[in-house]
């Protein structure tokens, strides 16, 4: 249980539900062996697998309490959620079910917002949900709902931009909603957390203290500097005026593609070299950027990796 990164995935589903084939004891084991340490286990509106999931614990692998709540206007993610509890969506209005959750400790996350099946498009507000699911299943440039990926970064990306003008921003966690076998782990969210427990792990994705990886090789780092002050992921830099400087450090992605946004839109790229490993500097200040994240995309336009904001004060 040490503070650090943690490698994991919060939307993953057992045979308990609809369209899954692997026991919880399989994905445990799936989980083993893609090197995470930790996933939540989200049947959909059941707690049937809850009972099973102590055992699934260890100290190499952490394993939360979840749901997927599935309505008719769109699924989220319950996570953190007590032994046994069932969030049922249809005992009063949406704000009231996420209040339950919240009131335990857990998180709120809305789920593949625009998913192309029925209930798949979320209706709801995004107001009072704790993060969005910008990345669900595998990113891949010859699959037809790779569109449903784009269009929930481009829809968080303008959420961003007016929430952090705002004083408040939603961060962008990626899972593999696994069904079947050979999914889980793809995409993962890679959070900083002060130890590999549920409430350490669910603090780091509500504080933004975490980027996405299309896999386990994919690796990344970002930082901005202003001065002698220095801030990450999900941080607050407190510029005073300087100039700010941003670095990301990046492996795993061959000739991948860099670039850097910010409120204003995509405002630097550039290419890594074959073996993809590199490092991207850019330069820039509170006047001109409200906040700074990273993507990276394989030369073929699928996504490698993204971060989320590091917050320019």
């Amino acid at each position: 249980m040490v503070r650090g990164w943690h490698r994991g995935d919060c939307h993953v589903h057992s045979r308990r539900s609809h369209g899954g084939e692997l026991t919880p004891e399989q994905l445990a084991a799936a989980a083993r062996a893609a090197g995470l340490d930790f996933i939540a286990i989200t049947e959909h509106n059941t707690a049937d697998t809850h009972g099973a999931l102590g055992s699934l614990t260890g100290d190499d692998l952490l394993v939360i309490l979840g749901q997927e709540v599935v309505t008719d206007a769109g699924h989220w993610l319950a996570l953190g959620v007590g032994p046994g509890q069932v969030i049922d969506w249809r005992d009063g209005p949406v704000d009231r079910r996420v209040a339950e959750v919240r009131r335990g400790g857990g998180l709120c996350v809305v789920a593949h917002p625009f998913a192309p099946y029925p209930s798949g498009t979320f209706t709801y507000p995004f107001d009072g949900f704790d993060a969005v699911e910008v990345w669900n299943g595998r990113w891949r440039s010859d699959l037809p709902w790779n569109a449903d990926n784009e269009a929930a970064l481009a829809a968080w990306g303008g959420d961003l931009a007016a929430g952090v003008r705002q004083g408040r921003w939603r961060p962008a966690i990626g899972n593999s909603d696994a069904h079947l076998a050979g999914q889980l782990g793809t995409p993962q969210t890679v959070v900083r957390a002060a130890a590999r427990t549920t409430a350490a792990v669910l603090a780091g994705l509500r504080a933004g203290h975490c980027w996405i990886a299309g896999s386990a090789g994919i690796r990344l780092s970002c930082a901005a500097g202003a001065g002698a002050r220095a801030a990450g992921i999900g941080e607050h830099l407190r510029t005073d005026g300087e100039p700010v400087v941003v670095r990301a450090e990046i492996s795993g992605v061959p000739s991948g593609v860099v670039t850097f946004h910010t409120d204003r839109g995509r405002t630097h790229r550039d290419v890594l070299p074959r073996d993809g490993t590199g490092s991207v500097r850019w330069s820039t200040s509170v006047r001109d950027s409200a906040f700074v994240r990273v993507e990276v995309r394989h030369p073929t336009g699928h996504m490698a990796a993204l971060t989320n904001p590091i917050i320019l004060t």
